[in-house]
């Protein structure tokens, strides 16, 4: 959205539409194809998880956390389509004001929730590491449910920029774009491009201070945490939990880190990007990277089947057992077998 701010602040875009250099027009196919590829892996796999972790899976503090991060992936993957033919149009916004402002909404939330979901899913392991006799006696499902609540406040709270500012600009030259509009907070174009320098400022530091920073910097300790205890302790059980969730972080750090990078210096070069138009650069680099951040919300599903255990074994098994109920004339009777075992305790809740 930055970059359309920019396109339309200091007319850029007139350039671009007429002579696209040919490795921008290749980073941006790439780009489309990895959009394409995150959509349909991501609303099929996470589509999948919710149905395991949600109904076919025991309901426990660990499931929960997974369907929570599913929904979250889920949710944003299906807003893809959108975004992929805004940037198959350059950025010009064919879908009207609502969708501008709903699909943008959905993706801030949606982006901010997974790494505090991330977190949080951390932070609960490293108590059942540190501390299971108390996290026997009171992690239950109920009280997840509304910790669980917080992740989804917060990611709220951050979108509030997008709620207030997000709408559809036009250039003047019949192209609609779904970017930041500051003209009706201030009374001149002067004044509206301090007010906007400022407001894209603190947009650029909080996320990447609160929304990627501090989450990864809790990560961090916790696996610190964790990893002392098991050290001093020699605790095997925790081994299989703690790999999923190393496997989902990694995953996450390596598709996100390249684009909060370029938006870190983009909102250090905020000035001289948006409002000189220099360091074309970071513009060109912002597709790319955020294909590659947006991949990442496809690669939970596959990092459950290749290392959870309990998730791939309750999605092997259910996959024939409800086709079998499907082909199955009404009046056979059925079982499902799964639903009937009984709850473990919580502290060794193992990982979807």
């Amino acid at each position: 959205m930055e970059s359309n701010l920019s396109a339309l602040l200091n007319g850029s875009e007139e350039t671009a539409s007429t002579s696209e250099p040919a490795g921008l027009t290749t980073l941006r196919i790439f780009s489309l194809v990895v959009l394409g590829v995150t959509f349909v892996l991501g609303v099929v796999g996470n589509g999948l998880v919710i149905w395991v972790t949600g109904f076919r899976m025991q309901r426990t503090v660990t499931t929960v956390c997974y369907l929570n991060l599913a929904l979250a992936d889920f949710s944003f993957t299906a807003t893809l389509p959108f975004l992929i033919v805004s940037e198959a149009m350059k950025d010009k916004w064919p879908f009207g004001w609502f969708l501008c402002k709903l699909i943008h909404i959905v993706v801030d939330i949606n982006l901010f929730g997974s790494v505090f979901l991330i977190a949080f899913i951390a932070l609960d392991r490293c108590i059942c590491v540190r501390h299971p006799v108390w996290a026997q006696n009171h992690r239950t499902v109920g009280r997840a449910w509304k910790l669980l609540l917080g992740p989804w406040i917060l990611a709220f709270i951050l979108t509030m920029p997008v709620i207030i500012f997000v709408t559809t600009v036009s250039d003047g030259k019949g192209n609609t774009y779904c970017t930041f509009n500051f003209s009706v907070w201030s009374r001149n174009p002067e004044e509206m491009l301090k007010f906007a320098f400022h407001m894209l400022l603190a947009r650029g530091s909080i996320r990447f201070v609160i929304g990627f920073s501090m989450p990864m910097s809790v990560v961090a300790v916790c696996y610190g945490l964790i990893a002392a205890k098991i050290h001093r302790k020699g605790m095997i059980k925790s081994s299989r939990p703690l790999r999923l969730l190393t496997a989902v972080v990694a995953s996450f750090f390596l598709c996100w880190f390249p684009f909060q990078l370029v938006a870190l210096l983009g909102t250090i070069w905020l000035r001289e990007t948006v409002f000189e138009g220099r360091y074309k650069i970071l513009d060109v680099l912002v597709h790319p990277t955020s294909a590659l951040a947006f991949f990442n919300s496809c690669l939970n599903p596959l990092v459950y089947v290749f290392v959870g255990q309990d998730f791939r074994d309750k999605l092997i098994s259910s996959l024939p057992a409800s086709l079998e109920r499907a082909l199955t004339e009404d009046s056979t009777p059925t079982t499902d077998s799964t639903t009937k075992a009984a709850p473990a305790a919580e502290a060794n809740a193992q990982a979807p």
